[in-house]
């Protein structure tokens, strides 16, 4: 069994760097985590993310932590027109295919090195990514077998936990969401826009 912990990095500030807040969010996921048996920590090459890394390892001393270029932050599937939802034509406003064409590489990266069974030998792996909301989104929409397209609406929280489990001969299993009871109520939903907070 492969189980991934999946967390969008703690809240940052405009040029990409953890808050207060961000820290403290990353510390308490890595408190909630310190009682798995985690085998490995990989974040993205962006600071917010390699901040949150190492917040939350604190908290799980003796686990190696490294980057994965695989898990940096870009569009993982430029939907075509007809599969994008009016509400979200504009963002894709400026994409060419070379940018789509790269971004689906690096997804399909992502989802080849990180969303598998381990090899053999065999034995039960449990890694912990800190990414980015759409990569995150990504391995959602993969494990749930949903057309590319898909990967559009699902937002995560700052430090919100998903957890994915592969199993030989079996598909997927989504374990949880966007999880967020690690954090108190005045760190929930950093990461979403102000008008969707509770």
């Amino acid at each position: 069994m492969r189980r991934l912990y999946l967390a969008r990095h703690g809240a940052a500030d405009a040029f990409g760097q953890l808050t207060d807040d961000g820290r403290r969010q990353s510390a308490l996921l890595g408190e909630r985590l310190a009682a798995m048996p985690i085998d490995a920590v990989w974040h993205s090459p962006l600071s917010r993310a390699a901040e949150s890394a190492g917040e939350l390892a604190r908290h799980l001393p003796g686990v190696p932590v490294a980057e994965a270029a695989e898990l940096v932050d870009h569009v993982p599937y430029v939907p075509a027109p007809a599969e994008t939802p009016a509400s979200w034509a504009g963002y894709f406003d400026g994409f060419d295919q070379a940018e789509a064409a790269s971004g689906r590489a690096l997804a399909d990266a992502l989802v080849a090195r990180f969303a598998t069974v381990p090899g053999e030998p065999a034995s039960d792996v449990h890694e912990v990514l800190v990414t980015h909301a759409d990569q995150i989104a990504w391995l959602v929409r993969h494990a749930l077998d949903a057309p590319p397209p898909r990967w559009l609406g699902l937002n995560s929280a700052n430090t919100g936990l998903t957890i994915i489990e592969y199993r030989a001969g079996l598909p997927p299993t989504m374990v949880m969401f966007n999880d967020l009871s690690h954090l108190p109520s005045g760190l929930r939903w950093t990461g979403f826009p102000r008008d969707l907070w509770p």
